[in-house]
């Protein structure tokens, strides 16, 4: 072979090895792309729920610590303020685990409700599953014993519960709308949730966890049409004598039922009102009302629900209308002698001006640094009458206290 052949097959396997290594650099650029690419997707996933509006430290309370040893002392949960926040804040897990579900939201780092338990050193126990439609509508939270020793936590603070059972409300979402909406208009139609799946599930869950634990060990809550179930499961628990505590925010006040039995009492007012302005030879007998009081005062001492209402919210508003105020005049309360007992319920009323209903219905406003309750000192005509079948109930069933 000639010189000049041997220096065009040497420049040939050059020209081939810088092919070659070009070609080698640009599957190495793309590789690099893509792994960058991909970092950076996850890295924007990770940064999108870092952001989230329901990430706790967006839209969580400010001012609410963790527990910590100083409890054992003087402990968080005996503040009112302090276990109204966080059992909303449970709540608001609850709506979270069913938007996480429905995201396809997966693993700690990814999913929004675990925020809003761990920092109080719960854990999750249970979700309770709609089986109509496959949604989570409610979840049971026990207290963390591993979390808490971590912290040197030793014992759970005095106040706390070893398990809540907590309830959320309608979410305005494709997959769970119908069957919220269907609950919705059980309880506008009829005030009653009984005939709903959620209602015997939420009742057999609770009474598992009040046997576990003793009712004085676990709580129940629940906002909106959760509240709704709440106050009916607890209620049908303490028809069995078994009392646990309820924490109900902006719970349901308006049906059809309600506003045909209102129309009925005017009715009845306006015949008394006829009746005394006609001459009478039968002399009314004065109504004894000393047993009813009697069993009042037994009813009230044994289950007194926590409802969390604003004025604004035209869905719970009714249950601030006090009994006192429902047009009632010295004829109607002729035989009967007034008292001073308080009838079933704590009643806290936010006592801002007037809001829009999205703020006064919202579940965000029970953590706000700017919240403003008092409580309702008259009794509830609403509630009043929703826990009437309980005056008259037995003593409280032997399951109050287990071991801590």
């Amino acid at each position: 072979m000639g010189k000049r052949g041997a220096e065009e097959l040497n420049n040939e396997v050059l020209q081939a090895m810088e092919i070659k290594e070009e070609d080698q650099n640009q599957n190495q650029n793309q590789n690099q792309n893509q792994n960058q690419n991909q970092n950076l997707k996850e890295k924007t996933e990770l940064e999108s729920e870092d952001h989230h509006p329901y990430a706790f430290h967006v839209s969580g309370p400010r001012n609410v610590s963790s527990p910590n040893w100083k409890d054992l002392i003087n402990s968080s949960w005996k503040d009112g303020n302090y276990k109204r926040t966080v059992i909303a804040c449970f709540i608001q897990a609850v709506y979270l685990l069913e938007l996480d579900r429905q995201e396809n939201r997966r693993g700690d780092e990814n999913t929004l409700a675990p925020k809003w338990w761990i920092p109080f050193k719960y854990k999750l126990s249970e979700t309770l599953i709609d089986e109509r439609d496959g949604s989570i509508f409610g979840a049971i939270l026990e207290w963390d014993r591993v979390a808490a020793l971590a912290d040197f936590v030793l014992l759970r603070p005095n106040g706390a519960p070893k398990a809540v059972l907590a309830l959320r409300g309608t979410l305005l979402k494709g997959p769970t709308i119908r069957r919220d909406i269907e609950d919705d208009l059980r309880f506008l139609t009829w005030e009653s949730l009984k005939g709903s799946v959620r209602f015997s599930s939420a009742f057999k869950a609770l009474k598992l966890i009040a046997d576990k634990y003793g009712s004085s060990n676990v709580c129940i809550a629940g906002h909106s049409l959760g509240a709704g179930f709440a106050l009916q499961v607890g209620k049908a628990l303490a028809q069995q004598g078994i009392y646990v505590e309820a924490h109900l925010f902006n719970p349901p006040s308006v049906s059809l039922a309600m506003s045909l039995r209102n129309i009925g009492e005017k009715a009845e007012v306006v015949w008394k009102r006829l009746k005394s302005m006609l001459p009478s030879t039968i002399e009314t007998q004065p109504t004894s009302d000393k047993g009813t009081m009697k069993s009042i005062t037994l009813g009230s001492k044994q289950w007194i629900p926590h409802l969390y209402v604003n004025n604004s919210d035209y869905i719970c508003c009714d249950y601030t209308n006090s009994e006192e105020s429902q047009g009632s005049s010295a004829v109607d309360k002729e035989n009967v002698k007034p008292t001073n007992i308080q009838f079933g319920a704590k009643l806290f009323v936010s006592s801002k001006e007037k809001q829009k209903f999205v703020e006064a219905h919202g579940l965000e406003q029970w953590w706000s640094d700017d919240l403003e309750l008092r409580m309702a000192l008259s009794n509830s005509k609403l509630i009043s009458r929703q826990l009437k079948s309980l005056y008259n109930l037995p003593t409280q069933r032997g399951t109050e206290n287990k071991g801590q």
